[in-house]
């Protein structure tokens, strides 16, 4: 059984480019069912790490990992972010995010994740007109 659906993928696809149309920052969904007998945040460490998404030119990158059939997710910023931002400042995004989760409602908690990732980092690094997309915008499944 797939985590999302095709259409699913598309709407958070299309998300993530709106959302970096905003930005500089780059913004990577990563989706698996569980998270296994680590912690969400140290999961998100590592697919960071191995999605090279540290290697970002301001290091303005950003990912949202969701296990869904453990009903977990992370939010991480690269030290680009983190430098830059006041703490508890994926607090909002979360918020957000959880309001939908607890419905079931995964796609719509990830759209708003990525929509609101992207107005706060509009802030911090606003996009400017030679910009790039470092990354890929398509969600990556994990192993799990």
């Amino acid at each position: 059984m797939a985590v999302l659906s095709a259409e699913e993928q598309e709407r958070v696809v299309h998300a993530i480019s709106l959302a970096e149309n905003k930005t500089s920052g780059e913004i990577r969904v990563v989706v698996e069912n569980i998270v296994g007998d680590v912690e969400p945040i140290a999961k998100a460490r590592q697919y960071f790490e191995e999605l090279e998404m540290h290697k970002t030119v301001l290091r303005s990158g950003v990912l949202i990992y969701l296990a869904v059939a453990d009903h977990q997710f992370a939010i991480i910023g690269d030290v680009g972010i983190d430098q830059r931002v006041q703490h508890g400042f994926w607090e909002s995004t979360t918020e957000k995010m959880v309001s939908f989760f607890r419905n079931g409602d995964y796609v719509n908690g990830l759209i708003e994740g990525i929509h609101e990732a992207g107005n706060q980092l509009q802030h911090f690094f606003p996009r400017k007109e030679d910009d790039i997309n470092e990354l890929p915008n398509d969600i990556y499944f994990g192993k799990h």
